[in-house]
């Protein structure tokens, strides 16, 4: 299959670990930012190709596990209510809210659905005129596109029984946050390829200049990774950082214009809370004043919720790179997948669900700390 199997052909995974043990002279650690990527570096254990010297950790992309508890205890309220139809990703059902989750609203009697893009939400709110369907909006600038999309059509076919709970996340001020933290020990990014593939990469430039750090754009493919890895280790190794795009089959510099122009249109930045970080100025997007109408939480004129966060999970920990799962003392034990203590054990993209899943690749025991050293 193109675009895959050249991707993970092994005798060209070979040679590119072997370069990077060439390479590698000193220590480095570098973040992943995508689930996705820390699924297949776990999926197929590239880790354990890499020398001794080169540690990935991974970070804050996995859009089910940054949305804040406040948000997912207001999902669940909406979906309890009476005459409302809920409509979600499927991973976002087994999010522990403060006092449950969204599947076991299901379970007790309210309308939650899974749906697997916004269009479908939208198709369900055109045949249900008498009901209110609610869509959870979450995720950051890949996802945001479907959603504008979605909230673009309602307004053209005046659908007035739709709406969005939004909590959608710009990735570029996370990083940001990320180097200028105190605690911070990243050398190096592996970014996002599909996001590049929406915003380009012109972006990053200020960020490389300001901190000088390398940032590769990457995909997600074994191929990829290892790729992304060796061109961050060779500026790391000449004291260069720059910007530099391995995923170029998927992204350019000035990224997809049409999709930017959607997200002006339906959307405005704001500053956004993260679950496990904090708040970060300018990290995310709520509804722009011409589509107010779709706020969900201003349309349910919601009760003030008294938010229960998990004190067990680690997840903001893990998603700053300065733990991995296998250092949390419930990872496995009293946090599996059936009955997650945080969102990284349930979502598909979170990184304790990867580890768990792939934990006979993994070396779950090790940890981010121990292996960093300091910028």
């Amino acid at each position: 299959m193109k675009y895959l199997k050249e991707y993970r052909n092994g005798e060209n995974i070979k040679l590119i670990a072997a370069e990077i043990q060439k390479v590698t002279t000193r220590p480095w650690t570098l973040m992943e930012i995508c689930g996705g990527q820390t699924h297949a570096i776990a999926k197929y254990n590239l880790q354990q190709l890499l020398p001794e010297e080169i540690q990935l950790v991974h970070g804050p992309g996995c859009p089910v596990c940054v949305t804040p508890q406040e948000i997912i205890d207001r999902a669940i309220a909406i979906a309890a209510m009476p005459n409302v139809i809920f409509c979600s990703f499927g991973d976002m059902l087994r999010v522990p809210g403060s006092d449950r989750d969204l599947l076991e609203v299901k379970a007790a009697g309210g309308d939650v659905r899974i749906v697997y893009s916004p269009l479908q939400a939208l198709n369900v709110a055109e045949q249900n005129p008498t009901k209110q369907v609610v869509f959870f909006a979450v995720g950051f600038e890949t996802t945001a596109t479907a959603n504008a999309l979605a909230l673009s059509l309602a307004k053209q076919k005046q659908i007035d029984n739709f709406y969005a709970l939004i909590s959608q996340f710009l990735v570029t001020p996370a990083i940001q946050s990320i180097c200028t933290r105190e605690d911070c020990r990243i050398q190096g990014f592996l970014a996002a390829g599909h996001v590049c593939a929406i915003t380009g990469y012109r972006q990053y430039r200020s960020l490389v200049k300001k901190h000088q750090i390398p940032i590769v754009i990457t995909g997600f493919e074994p191929l990829d990774i290892l790729e992304g890895v060796l061109r961050c280790v060779r500026q790391l190794e000449s004291g260069r950082s720059e910007v530099e795009n391995q995923y170029q089959r998927a992204v350019t510099k000035t990224g997809n214009t049409v999709a930017q122009d959607l997200i002006k249109q339906v959307f405005k930045v704001a500053t956004q809370q993260w679950r496990g970080i904090g708040e970060i100025p300018a990290s995310g997007l709520v509804l722009s004043d011409d589509y107010s109408g779709f706020n969900a939480e201003q349309t349910f004129n919601l009760p003030a919720l008294s938010i229960s966060e998990n004190r067990g999970c680690i997840s903001g920990d893990i998603m700053l790179g300065l733990k991995k799962p296998g250092d949390c003392p419930h990872f496995a034990k009293t946090c599996q997948p059936q009955q997650p203590l945080g969102a990284p054990m349930v979502s598909t993209e979170g990184a304790c669900a990867a580890y768990y899943r792939y934990q006979n690749q993994v070396e779950s025991n090790e940890s981010a700390v121990s292996n960093s050293t300091n910028r």
